[in-house]
């Protein structure tokens, strides 16, 4: 008896450090994912350029297709891992007791997607980057249409099967078996979880390229409406309620385009 005591408590240990260790990483990462958008975001809106990878011709400074992936990783850093830090600390504690792969494995996988989709945001970025800036009216009806399109995914079947699996992933993890045990299998799991949590926030993602990529305060707004989406009792409603206000806000932006200095 006096064994079996002492074998649950090195585990017990373990599930508590874990359970404390994890989210203490995850937001000293999202803290400094945050403290590289907010330099990148002075840097592009300050009047040097100075930092390697952007234009040193007139004008805007422009990042290298390179810096740019950086500071979009530093910015879903910052957005996305607090709202996952339930999936992770999950797996987390199932590596712990050793009967999944290592958790960067899984980690990579989940950040690779969110990499991957940094490529059409700096298209996006880079011809919008000055429209908006400027104000240009047709800026403006675009960013509304990207608005009503995000309020309409918000009431789609397809993002609530997304929202559900993203706030309960039990089923989804059982459904790997064995395969995880793999650091390759690990992966594959990351970057499917990923693709789900993509379901998810996509058109939220196409909202901050419409608005402005580097605007921290779309990324904070957009940010806790993810961490409540995912997290919060009432998720679902809350993802309801956004698209209520997407639109209304969609609709200004069409009728009126020169809202979007003030909003952004």
């Amino acid at each position: 008896m006096r064994e079996a005591v002492a074998g649950r408590s090195p585990r017990r240990s373990a599930g508590a450090a874990i359970g404390l260790g994890v989210p203490a990483v995850l937001l000293a990462l999202a803290g400094v994912g945050w403290w590289w958008s907010l330099r990148m975001a002075g840097d592009m809106h300050g009047s040097g350029g100075g930092m390697a990878g952007m234009d040193s011709m007139s004008g805007p400074p422009v990042l290298s297709l390179g810096a740019f992936l950086l500071a979009w990783l530093a910015m879903m850093t910052a957005m996305m891992f607090p709202a996952i830090s339930p999936v992770v600390r999950l797996y987390a504690r199932a590596a712990a007791a050793g009967r999944v792969a290592p958790l960067p494995a899984f980690v990579a996988g989940y950040i690779t997607v969110w990499t991957a989709i940094g490529l059409p945001g700096y298209v996006g970025w880079r011809v919008l980057m000055d429209p908006v800036a400027d104000g240009r009216a047709w800026a403006g009806r675009l960013a509304g249409v990207v608005l009503l399109v995000a309020a309409v995914w918000q009431l789609t079947p397809l993002k609530s099967v997304c929202l559900r699996h993203c706030r309960s992933p039990l089923s989804f993890f059982l459904r790997f078996g064995k395969s995880v045990t793999r650091p390759l299998g690990a992966l594959r799991m990351g970057a499917r979880h990923g693709l789900y949590c993509l379901g998810c926030c996509w058109a939220l993602m196409a909202v901050l390229v419409a608005m402005g990529t580097m605007s921290v305060a779309w990324m904070a707004g957009l940010a806790l409406l993810i961490l409540a989406e995912k997290n919060a009792r009432s998720g679902e409603r809350i993802a309801l309620a956004a698209a209520v206000v997407f639109m209304v806000l969609g609709t200004v932006l069409v009728a009126h385009p020169s809202t979007l200095t003030a909003v952004t």
